[in-house]
């Protein structure tokens, strides 16, 4: 099965109980490097093969099932994770990596004159569905470039057409996309459900977000809990990042806001998918899954816009292309719980609580917090023009300690979610 987030104890235990089923590790705050260094070690009945995403485990599965191939693949796939573990070891070796004492963060993040920036108020506040939105409107905004690397072939849309190597594949493959991509428009076989919310919010203590029902700013709808750059910058004197810098605190009365939202365009996908299996047609599931997922980034992208010119407003007159759009050259950002500036998977629960996801858009969250249908994305938005993309790499123990305090929650359960991300000597 494949899961998001941390599965070390998963895998020990399935070693100690005598598995031998392969083990899929596959999520956000996985890696190969991860899954090399602090999993496979730990499991080597069945095999650990890491699959970045949902729609490459069918070959992976299609390899691990076929019995003159299965051995052969685990033992190439055993040769390169410990190849990983080599050169790691070889890198990090006389090294040792500093972080800062969490207490000591706060007075080292983002330092902004919050009475010269007067953040742009909304156009509406509260929630707003978006349901069966037609996907010929998303169609444009699809970035074709990871579409390309699902199924392994390296190279940037649309150059990699000449590509002397790949090139021949890559037009073939784009032409079945584009009758496949025709065909789910006009025959409705996918439905694209969304969900967003605009609300007034503030920072509170040094890392965290309060979200409010309305300008009153009383009692918050919800505390969004961030974390924050522990690593030293202290060599470039760079600021150590929170996404709560990006938010003018309660203590600056300066009225500030912040966006949420949850898209999918995979009601239907799963069926579709089923349909071409029972056909014997693996390669029209995979692209069917393949092209789900882009129309739910292209449906993440769409959405952005529209709230940068119209909900929010701040961006009335924007006027990118698609390639200005993807590499980001739009004010404000929009980032995931579960990705590298917010690492703690399980802030997605209080995302889908202020915007009351599974009811309003047909997304709900599994255990593991991952969303279902596969092909979702959510995350927040925010405003601040200087928001940039980070990081928040290794942490301490003693942040975990804090964040654990201040979402209330068990520090065992933290140090799970964020296992990742905790640093080697924590």
């Amino acid at each position: 099965e494949q899961l998001a987030g941390d599965l070390l104890p998963e895998a020990t235990e399935m070693q100690r109980l005598g598995f031998e089923q392969p083990l899929l590790i596959g999520g956000a705050t996985t890696s190969k490097a991860h899954t090399a260094l602090k999993i496979a070690p730990h499991y080597d009945a069945g095999g650990v093969v890491y699959v970045p995403d949902a729609s490459r485990s069918v070959k992976v599965v299609m390899q691990l099932l076929d019995s003159r191939r299965r051995a052969a693949y685990q033992a190439e796939v055993a040769a390169e994770y410990e190849a990983v573990r080599e050169r790691r070891s070889r890198s990090g070796a006389g090294r040792r990596r500093r972080l800062l004492p969490y207490a000591d963060l706060h007075r080292r993040g983002l330092v902004v004159d919050w009475q010269q920036f007067h953040p742009p108020r909304p156009r509406m506040i509260g929630v707003q569905e978006l349901i069966d939105y037609p996907l010929e409107q998303l169609v444009e905004f699809i970035d074709w470039t990871p579409f390309f690397i699902t199924w392994e072939l390296s190279g940037k849309y649309p150059a990699i057409f000449a590509d002397p190597k790949v090139g021949d594949a890559a037009r073939s493959l784009f032409r079945d996309a584009q009758t496949m991509l025709k065909d789910i428009i006009r025959h409705r076989w996918l439905t694209a459900n969304g969900v967003f919310g605009l609300w007034p919010a503030s920072r509170i203590g040094a890392n965290d977000i309060a979200v409010y029902a309305d300008e009153r700013r009383e009692e918050p709808l919800a505390v969004l809990h961030q974390l924050r750059q522990q690593l030293s910058h202290e060599a470039s004197g760079a600021p150590q990042l929170s996404l709560a810098d990006y938010i003018a605190p309660a203590a600056s009365e300066v009225p500030d806001y912040i966006g949420a939202f949850a898209v999918t365009t995979g009601i239907g996908a799963d069926e579709l998918a089923q349909r071409f299996r029972d056909q014997k047609d693996d390669y029209s599931a995979i692209m069917a899954a393949a092209l789900a997922d882009r129309l739910a980034e292209a449906f993440a992208e769409h959405l952005h816009q529209r709230v940068r010119q119209e909900f929010w407003g701040f961006a009335p007159d924007e006027q990118l292309n698609q390639e200005q759009l993807i590499r980001e050259h739009y004010a404000g950002i929009r980032p995931a719980p579960g990705y590298p500036a917010c690492p703690d998977h399980t802030e997605k629960a209080t995302l889908f609580r202020l915007l009351d996801a599974t009811r309003r858009a047909g997304i709900r969250l599994t255990e593991s917090y991952a969303m279902h249908p596969a092909a979702s994305v959510s995350g927040l938005y925010f405003s601040f023009p200087q928001a940039r993309y980070f990081a928040v790499g290794k942490i301490g123990r003693d942040q975990v300690e804090d964040l654990a305090r201040r979402k209330g929650v068990l520090l065992q359960e933290m140090e799970q979610w964020l296992r990742p991300v905790l640093a080697d000597e924590n």
